[in-house]
């Protein structure tokens, strides 16, 4: 029997990223898994289920993903060299932004990675893995918001140190998030209420209706909830645009808030990328566009030198640059949010405000781009890396239990 290999997303999705055809690789875990002796174990489900998500089979691949973890909820994936730290995610059973990318950050490391998967059905096992150092890398979502508390009250007698405060991870919705950066100087986070389908169809219908209800002046922007990525995400500039939203988005609860034209003196839109690392900021990206609605992927990077420069330049000069302009606000929010591990998605205004998009703690830092194209972005990925694992390092040493960085 060949021996199990567990290959994990972070390698998958860079094999993906980087145009490989995958096709082989799926079908030889298909037959694995299907053979009598399910050759390979449960590893190959797991590593199925993730091929199934990169591929766009988000059902199928949630039901693989089950078979995978009733057969066993933990998992490892060995550090790069001899292994100096075991880390253990506490980790949800869903889709691939459903936790903490960790394997991201613990790439060519020395740290040693468990995954444990909980959920209501997959309660914690009798025997935990041995770790140095636990982390929540549970992510905000609706369907994770009664895990996450509950586990606010699991872990509070937990024998090793644990990073990101459950309870602050559930604090990171979209509304939840407005409401803790409200009126802080420096920033501008644009409030988010949540608004029933049916709520949206009487403003289609009614005219005045949304004037009457909301304090907002048109132009607003609309999402389903827990869409990420720009999915089903709309800017709604009068009543018209209700009901044409409507008809492409079947969702039955959305985040509508006002839109924030955040376009820089030269007319393109500038989107940051902020891994906030025990309150530090490094550079994670810098997407630029012409349209407001800018993802990494749709900015045009790969196809513009002067963008890449641009990106360049900010990344090199991020510590006396971004950084540094952005000082107080970043302060701020670090000590609002109160995690240990969190990323902003965020712009500058003209006036030099801070503007939040989105704080989450399961956003992807990657270092998946290729070299040749993007030689500037391996050091500076390196640093959140490295920092990364300084937080490790410096928590194996703290006191036992969740971490006591921040208060709720």
């Amino acid at each position: 029997m060949s021996p199990v290999t567990y290959h994990g997303l972070a390698q998958l999705m860079t094999r993906t990223y980087h145009g490989e055809d995958l096709t082989a690789l799926g079908q030889d875990l298909i037959q694995r898994a299907s053979r009598p002796t399910h050759e390979g174990g449960p590893e190959v489900l797991l590593d199925l289920s993730i091929l199934l998500h990169l591929r766009g089979f988000h059902e199928m691949a949630r039901d693989v993903q089950m078979q995978a973890l009733r057969q066993r909820q933990t998992y490892v994936l060995p550090a790069a060299r001899a292994p100096a730290l075991r880390l253990l995610a506490l980790m949800v059973p869903g889709e691939l932004n459903a936790n903490t990318p960790l394997e991201f950050l613990v790439e060519d490391s020395d740290i040693e990675l468990h995954q444990l998967f909980i959920s209501p059905e997959l309660l914690f096992p009798s025997q935990i893995p041995e770790h140095d150092v636990a982390m929540v890398a549970v992510g905000e979502s609706e369907q994770t918001l009664p895990l996450l508390h509950a586990l606010a009250q699991a872990l509070v007698h937990w024998p090793r140190p644990i990073l990101n405060h459950p309870a602050r991870i559930a604090g990171l919705t979209r509304d939840g998030v407005a409401l803790t950066l409200a009126g802080m100087p420096g920033v501008v986070a644009p409030m988010a209420q949540r608004v029933e389908r049916g709520t949206l169809e009487v403003w289609a219908r009614e005219e005045h209706a949304f004037e009457r209800e909301r304090a907002w002046d048109y132009p607003v922007i609309v999402r389903p909830i827990d869409s990420h990525a720009g999915t089903g995400l709309m800017k709604i500039d009068g009543r018209e645009g209700w009901q044409d939203y409507l008809v492409q988005n079947e969702a039955d609860v959305f985040f509508v808030s006002p839109f924030v034209d955040y376009r820089s003196s030269d007319g393109l839109f500038r989107k940051y990328r902020i891994a906030l690392v025990k309150g530090v900021p490094f550079a994670s990206h810098l997407a630029i566009s012409d349209h407001w609605m800018i993802h990494y992927l749709n900015g045009g990077m790969e196809d513009s030198a002067q963008k890449r420069a641009e990106e360049a330049h900010f990344m090199e000069c991020f510590e006396s640059g971004f950084a540094r302009r952005q000082a107080n606000s970043l302060a701020l929010v670090n000590r609002a949010l109160g995690l240990d591990y969190v990323v902003l998605d965020c712009a500058e205004l003209q006036d030099g405000r801070l503007l939040i998009f989105e704080a989450d703690s399961s956003a992807v830092v990657h270092g998946m781009d290729p070299v040749e194209l993007f030689p500037y972005k391996r050091p500076a990925i390196q640093k959140v890396f490295q920092a990364f694992r300084q937080m490790l390092e410096d928590a194996r040493h703290a006191s036992p239990g969740l971490s006591s960085a921040v208060s709720v």
